[in-house]
Order: structure tokens, then C-alpha cells, then sequence
């Protein structure tokens, strides 16, 4: 990774388009390629459906994969999870691997640390991201209650990890078991140790795949909340554009300022989400870990 990282984007915002994206890039994902989406929550109206991925999806040849929550809803338990995958249409056209259906789960050391205290030795994942040899990141850019915002950084640490690895992101190393799932949300760490926990698991999955990873942020139907919400606020944006890069840094600070430069009257209101929680704090602990740079050139279609 260089001092600046390049970001191809499109204010174009069509399926074809990411795949245009991709070859601009040009970073060929190779192997047995893993491809994180957000499924989508039960009751949640914001998230993006199988069909707006599915042409990049069939062109890398890719399996989507998902992850157990942590919190109670329809995602948090296996059986009750994959219902939901089919019933949100995944399974019509994806190959879909729950990737910590079943256990034992598998744990990526986290070999940095940057100027914080350090709070997670390791990042706990599902079995099966050991199945694949690459991974491609789709992220829905939006708002999220806890984090400030969702994008690259996000679908790394909590996206990936397992629901034991989101209790021990969230607990900042308190917790780590799935069974702890209802205690973390009493035993919160101050703000700021989440938000670095966040970003010592995202390290340990991007040092795992060394290299071969590919993300694109979609910023569309950009609410204040997460795609995880049940009950989720409308978007609060207009939609702004489709953004590709081999750097989660870069292209979730791209997006933060693109939100920032918007004139759109409900750019307050999705900074607001991102301010009170110190959002754009993880991008920076990110950068200080070495996972990406901050600096970047914009590049449009």
C-alpha cells in the first residue's frame, strides 16, 4: 500500500457499473472467492438487494457469505438466519455459506496495535472463512447506531466475526463467548475501545487474506441507521455513487467526505449519526495500524 491509494468511482449508480468498476481496478480476485454482503435484517427496508449485486457476484464467480449476529432479531441464531437469507432471496441466485452455521469457530491473530491499548488478542470467525482464497467486500454505505457510520471497516470486524467475535469486538475483549450475547449489551467499554476493537479485528482479517481483497462501497439508501435495524429510519441522502479500491481506509474515508462535501439538506442529520459517536475514528486507528492509508485519489468512470 502506497501513500496514496487510488479509488475508482461513478455517480452512475447500475449493477453493470461495479462490474466496470472492477476491471478498471484491475485487481483479479483469484481462487475460491468469498463475497461479504449485508443480508439484511428482518423489517429493514434499506438494504441492498441480491439482484443490485448479483452481476458482480456471477463475474468473480463468488460465494456470498454471512456471519451470526449478536443481538436478538433473526439473524443471531443459525436455523432462524439461513430462513431469512432464502426469504430475502439470496439463495434464488447465490450460492450462500453461513460461514459459523457450525462450530468450532476459528480465531486470526491480530498482530497490530497501534498508539491505543491494545484490546483483542485475536478476531473469532466462523469455520469457513478458511474455505476461500480471496474476498470481495460489498458495502452499503450508510449510518449505524454504534459505529456512526457502516462501510469497508465495519463488514471486516463486525460483518465477518462470528456472533462470538462480534460479543468480543463489542465487549473489547471483555466477552468472548456466544453465550454472552445478552450480558455485552449491559457491560458496554467506553466508545472509543470499541471503536479500536473494530479496527483490530478488520486488521486480522485483512492480513489473513494478504492482499487478495477487493471492497466496494455502494452509496445508496443512506440512512442513519444500519441494514441490521429492524425498524430503520428512511434515507436521510440522495444517493451519491458507487466506489471501488484495494484500500477499506481510503475508500471509507472517500465516502465520509463525499457525505461531508454533499449539499443535500439531510447531510447534517447523517453526520450528526457519525460525529456523536466518533465515527470516523475507527478510519483513523485503521490508518494507524497500517491496514490502508487515509490519503487517497479519486478517479471517476
Amino acid at each position: 500500500m502506497g501513500s496514496v491509494s487510488k479509488i475508482y468511482y461513478t455517480t452512475e449508480i447500475t449493477p453493470e457499473n461495479i462490474i466496470r468498476l472492477y476491471e478498471k481496478l484491475g485487481k483479479k480476485l483469484e481462487g475460491r472467492v468469498a463475497v461479504k454482503v449485508h443480508s439484511g435484517e428482518a423489517g429493514n427496508q434499506n438494504f441492498l438487494k441480491p439482484l443490485f449485486w448479483k452481476p458482480i457476484i456471477d463475474y468473480v464467480g463468488g460465494t456470498v457469505v454471512e456471519c451470526n449476529t449478536a443481538y436478538e432479531g433473526e439473524r443471531n441464531y443459525t436455523d432462524r438466519h439461513i430462513r431469512l437469507i432464502q426469504k430475502h432471496g439470496w439463495n434464488e441466485y447465490f450460492n450462500v455459506d453461513l460461514m459459523d452455521a457450525e462450530g468450532p469457530d476459528v480465531e486470526f491473530p491480530i498482530n497490530r496495535y497501534g498508539q491505543h491499548e491494545r484490546h483483542l488478542a485475536s478476531d473469532i470467525m466462523g469455520k469457513n472463512i478458511l474455505n476461500y482464497d480471496s474476498m470481495l467486500v460489498l458495502s452499503h454505505f450508510k449510518g449505524h447506531p454504534m459505529g456512526g457510520f457502516g462501510g469497508a471497516l465495519k463488514q471486516l470486524s463486525i460483518g465477518c466475526a462470528s456472533c462470538a467475535g462480534k460479543v468480543n469486538i463489542h465487549s473489547a475483549g471483555k466477552y468472548r463467548s456466544a453465550e454472552d450475547q445478552g450480558v455485552v449489551w449491559g457491560d458496554l467499554p467506553p466508545q472509543n475501545a470499541f471503536l479500536e476493537s473494530m479496527a483490530e479485528a478488520a486488521s486480522a482479517v485483512t492480513d489473513h487474506f494478504n492482499g487478495n481483497m477487493v471492497f466496494v462501497n455502494a452509496m445508496v439508501n443512506m440512512s442513519v441507521d444500519c441494514d441490521c435495524c429492524a425498524v430503520a429510519e428512511d434515507p436521510c441522502l440522495k444517493d451519491i455513487g458507487i466506489l471501488i479500491s484495494t484500500d477499506p481506509v481510503a475508500i471509507d474515508q472517500a465516502c465520509l467526505d463525499f457525505v461531508k462535501a454533499s449539499k443535500d439538506p439531510g447531510r447534517d442529520h447523517f453526520m450528526e449519526r457519525v460525529t456523536t459517536r466518533n465515527g470516523e475514528y475507527t478510519v483513523e486507528v485503521a490508518d494507524r495500524l497500517g491496514m490502508g492509508v487515509r490519503e487517497y485519489e479519486l478517479i471517476e468512470l
